[in-house]
This record gives structure tokens, sequence and C-alpha cells, in this order.
């Protein structure tokens, strides 16, 4: 860019009138500042500005405070190339999610019953970064169920796996069932998480597999989805 541009720029960015006639268009929102680009030479600058154009403040408005429902909810089903039992194990081995689950930044154990659990978990994308106490059941090996209802930034997240027999002609092989269903408390939050919501649960979903493949070895079957 070049300096009498990007005096020009300045010029603009200070001054008290609005101009929907502005080349400089609001993209996106990141650490406190405002991002700008140039659509004539397509150069980025951070600057804080005293004012931008009402169509564009809108626009942004609108992204993080559109009304409606909160929750959100996932849900999948397929056959997979291991047996319950061991699809339960990785899935109910808690303590060890900070080694091998995206986004997952510590477990703790806290409580440990015989069908029962309480984890710890800090789990998030700065950022949305969560802490709460997870509250886990389980029924071996058909069902593990993980609930949060006392977050920061949920009135609820709710975790779901049932692991069905699979084949009869082959007990190496499971129907799972995966759901995921949340509620944030802040129109913000939700906005944000609604762009990529399904891409990290489908993240964190293929974690699971990825790390039965580390310890029981390559699926006897390919994946498929119902």
């Amino acid at each position: 860019m070049s300096r009498a541009t990007f005096m020009n720029f300045r010029r603009l960015a200070n001054t008290e009138v609005c101009s929907k006639n502005r080349e400089w268009k609001l993209i996106s929102f990141m650490n406190g500042k405002d991002i700008f680009y140039s659509t004539s030479c397509l150069k980025k600058i951070a600057i804080r500005p005293k004012c931008v154009c009402s169509i564009h403040i809108r626009t942004f408005i609108n992204i993080f405070n559109a009304g409606g429902n909160n929750q959100k909810l996932y849900r999948v089903k397929q056959l997979i190339g291991y047996s319950p039992e061991q699809m339960f194990d990785v899935i109910q081995d808690t303590e060890n999610y900070e080694n091998f689950l995206p986004f997952c930044r510590k477990s703790i154990d806290q409580v440990k019953g015989e069908n029962h659990r309480k984890t710890y978990l800090e789990i998030g994308i700065p950022p949305i970064i969560e802490s709460y106490v997870s509250h886990i059941t389980f029924q071996r090996p058909h069902m593990i169920k993980a609930e949060c209802r006392d977050g920061i930034l949920f009135n609820f997240l709710i975790t779901q796996w049932n692991c069905d027999p699979g084949l009869k002609e082959n007990p190496n092989t499971t129907i799972i069932t995966f759901f995921v269903s949340y509620e944030f408390k802040s129109q913000l939050h939700s906005a944000i998480a609604n762009r990529f919501f399904n891409e990290l649960v489908k993240q964190m979903e293929q974690a699971f597999f990825t790390e039965a493949g580390k310890r029981y070895g390559k699926p006897c079957i390919k994946a498929r989805k119902f």
C-alpha cells in the first residue's frame, strides 16, 4: 500500500462523517481491533476507527445478535470396525481426553464410581473456553452419557454415545450413535459457535476413532454411515 493510500485511509477512518461510498469495509473482528481491506489494493491493516458506515455496523451487529433458539443438536449413526467393548473403553477414558481429544486443554477425574464419574474439563478455542465438571453415567459397554448444567457459558451441554452390536457375523463391529446437544447462555457465543459447530464436533468424533486405531490397530471394516 502506498503512503498516499495509507494517509487517505487514516483520514477516512478518523473522520466524524459516515459515507456509504467508502471503499473500506469491515470484514472481521479480532483481538479487539477492526480489520479493514481496500477493494483496490487488497491489503489489510488493523486500526481502531472512530466511525464506519452504518450499513457495515448493521451487518456486524446482525451476525452476533441474531434472534432465535440458542440450542444446537448434532447426531450421527454409523457402523464401525471395532467392538462395543473397545469403543466403550476409549470413550470412558476421560482422564486421557487431554492427550487425544481436540480442543480439550485439561481433563481430571474427580470422582470415580462403578457406573458414574465426575471429570473436570477445560475445552474450547480462544476466545471461547469453558471449564466445567462433566457428570458422566455409563452402562458397559452400551452407553456413555456426559452432562454439564452448571457451566459459565452453557445452559446445558449433553454428549451421549450408544455402542450397539454390529454385524452378526462379526463381533468386532459396532453400530455407534453419537449425540451432542447444547445451549449457550449468550447469543454472541451461540452465533460464533454456530458458524463452525458441526466441523468441531466431527473432529472430536473422529478423534475417538483415531485413538481406537492407535490402541487396537486398523478397523476390521470401513466405517459406513446410516
